[in-house]
């Protein structure tokens, strides 16, 4: 049956050169229609993603930012990579175009040559010296089934599936960046905060201590404040290895040896990006670049299969010189020495030991592969969304209760510590509320870095396509 439907559709092509490749339709998307996540917008209309992806200008505020991410985007190492990846997929796909056309050189040869007598026309031995030069066209295939065609355009769909997986680096390398600066900022807000509770947790040893030699207090409210200093003292470490560490990350990220120059001396207030909505998740498919990347090999694919199918019918190649001959190299190019050749080859195959039979088989199986990684690419991306939207609504909400949080513990660190000085309150109670503002302080950092870094994720996972709120917050 298979034969009989390749013989039908090649009937109606016979006289021009036609594609066998079956009709391409893209896979229904096996996602849902709507966010499930919508309803944490708070009933704010959703419009279609940007008609410029990528558009990280506009989704990064802070200026310090933009410089480092442009840095990044110029120097970035396996970035620089990826480009290259795609000039090799373009030289490679004009390799493949060029069959599609003639391939006409310019010929010079000359022979000697002894011929036995039984071989000659004469009867007798003899040396025969021939000179030839002019133009030929070697082995031309005309492409009556669109095999070459399928496979040009095999290749151009692969092109095409690389340079999207380029716009894909470019976006991961983007949102990276933004990550590392906001971790690295986050560790440098805890760390001089951190730096300021233990300058006031020293002092608050130092007033102890002469308290204790003047036996107003006991050995147990020193050991207390003492325990707390060397908490500070700890945390201060850890976080400053956490800011080397992210400057170090950064730094490879932005691909430059001083980093430095692109910092602010001092922090910055946040946001340092914006707050975005997605469109429907039907714009996922054509603003995803790993998306497009994944549809173009499924298009490639599809084009092998008409490769594939052509396989069964006779090639036509043609083999034509035109130019002169002579016996002589002083009489080549004399009046009368013209000649030319014209050599048609048809090859029918009749018995290939069921290659092409595999080869069609393969080329199928290889689409249907394409189709379910697809699939599956989508399913990422619309949870990645999910996740995204999620994550920043739920940390929008968390950040409002801690700043409340910070607000309630900074109130009563101040009546806790009258108190105390007051002789109210026993220096225990003043330690607890110490550790609780402290606490509350890094916790309400930590949730403003969280959200920003879940706002960029959710600009990666909408493919750099996006609208702003009609209201920032």
């Amino acid at each position: 049956m298979r034969h009989v439907a390749l013989a039908l559709a090649v009937s109606s092509c016979l006289i021009a050169g036609c594609s066998l490749a079956p009709i391409y339709e893209r896979p229904p998307a096996p996602i849902p229609a709507h966010w499930q996540a919508e309803v944490l917008n708070q009933g704010k209309e959703t419009a279609p993603l940007s008609d410029a992806p990528l558009d990280w200008r506009s989704f990064v505020i802070n200026e310090s930012l933009r410089n480092l991410v442009a840095t990044a985007l110029e120097n970035n190492r396996d970035l620089r990579q990826t480009i290259l990846n795609i000039e090799a997929a373009r030289a490679q796909y004009r390799v493949q175009r060029a069959d599609r056309l003639p391939s006409i050189s310019l010929n010079g040869t000359g022979s000697r040559q002894r011929v036995p007598g039984d071989l000659n026309v004469s009867g007798e031995s003899g040396v025969v010296t021939s000179y030839q030069a002019g133009i030929a066209l070697t082995a031309f295939e005309v492409d009556l089934f669109g095999r070459v065609k399928s496979l040009s355009d095999a290749a151009l769909q692969e092109y095409f599936a690389i340079e999207a997986n380029a716009n894909a680096a470019r976006l991961g390398l983007v949102a990276e960046v933004i990550q590392a600066y906001l971790a690295r900022d986050s560790a440098y807000r805890r760390l001089a905060l951190t730096r300021q509770t233990l300058d006031s947790r020293n002092k608050s040893l130092e007033l102890v201590s002469k308290r204790r030699e003047a036996g107003t207090t006991t050995v147990l409210d020193y050991q207390e404040a003492f325990g707390l200093r060397e908490q500070a003292k700890a945390d201060f470490e850890r976080i400053d290895r956490e800011l080397r560490q992210a400057g170090n990350a950064l730094q490879l990220l932005v691909g430059v040896s001083d980093l430095d120059k692109f910092l602010p001396q001092e922090p910055i207030d946040m946001p340092f990006v914006r707050q975005i909505v997605p469109g429907a998740p039907s714009d996922l498919l054509t603003n995803r670049p790993d998306i497009l990347a994944a549809e173009y090999r499924l298009r490639s694919r599809n084009a092998s299969i008409g490769a594939a199918r052509a396989a069964f019918f006779p090639r036509i190649t043609l083999t034509t010189a035109l130019g002169s001959s002579s016996t002589a190299l002083s009489g080549l190019f004399e009046s009368g020495q013209n000649s030319w050749s014209f050599l048609p080859q048809l090859s029918l195959p009749i018995f290939q030991g069921g290659q092409n039979v595999a080869n069609l088989d393969l080329a199928t199986v290889r689409k249907d592969m394409a189709i379910a990684e697809y699939e599956k690419i989508i399913q990422v991306a619309f949870r990645d969304v999910s996740d995204a939207l999620d994550a920043s609504a739920t940390l929008k909400r968390e950040e409002e209760s801690r700043r409340s949080l910070r607000d309630a513990s900074s109130e009563t660190l101040r009546l806790s510590e009258a108190r105390y000085k007051a002789g109210v309150d026993n220096h225990l109670r003043y330690l607890d509320a110490q550790r609780s503002h402290y606490a509350n302080e890094i916790g309400l950092i930590e949730s403003r870095t969280s959200r920003q870094i879940a706002l960029t994720s959710l600009f990666k996972s909408l493919g750099g396509g996006w609208k702003l709120e009609p209201e920032e917050r």
